[in-house]
């Protein structure tokens, strides 16, 4: 059997993964159905973006298993909905045990969708302002930084933006390496 690359692990059922996933099937599911894959829905964008800050200083299985509280307690992240959320909201959301209750991270959800909510009449869409996050590695798209990535050491890599045709805050494009077709 060939050696397996730094970071990477076989799962429960054979298949390498990150070393990180292979310890809890919550995790082993979240890597292989979202992990690195990228998302062009603003409404799953923006969830995305709000667990995120709420894992900070936290274990993201936290998270994850908090998950279907936090969209119970934040309108589906409705980014509308979660943008005109007030001080009873952030009240209701302090004394919810089922999801992360730290002011902070709740008034920076709630600003968050404010500044989604405007990001969106500039860009077009949240998505598309996110977009140079997400990185074309060899004609696959990839994000985050994946165990896997050393395979790919070596390979073009293209940063691009959205496709608007005129500028905005969203459309840098830069790339690194010999890239083709951009």
């Amino acid at each position: 059997m060939a050696r397996l690359p730094d970071g990477v692990k076989l799962g429960p059922d054979g298949r390498p993964r990150c070393g990180w996933c292979v310890g809890s099937p919550d995790y082993v599911a979240y890597h292989d159905r979202e992990w690195g894959i990228p998302v062009h829905d603003d409404h799953r964008l923006f969830e995305k973006l709000c667990l995120e800050g709420f894992q900070a200083g936290l274990s993201w299985l936290t998270i994850l298993r908090k998950r279907d509280a936090f969209r119970a307690a934040f309108a589906e992240f409705d980014i509308d909905a979660v943008a005109n959320f007030g001080p009873a909201d952030v009240a209701r959301l302090l004394g919810d045990a089922g999801i992360v209750r730290h002011r902070g991270k709740i008034e920076a959800a709630i600003g968050n969708a404010r500044a989604a909510r405007d990001l969106r009449e500039e860009c077009g869409s949240l998505a598309a302002f996110c977009a140079p996050g997400w990185v074309v590695v060899a004609g696959a798209v990839w994000a985050g930084s994946c165990a896997l990535w050393g395979a790919f050491s070596g390979l073009p890599l293209a940063f691009s933006a959205c496709s608007s045709s005129t500028p905005c805050s969203c459309s840098p494009r830069r790339t690194r390496g010999p890239t083709s077709g951009s």
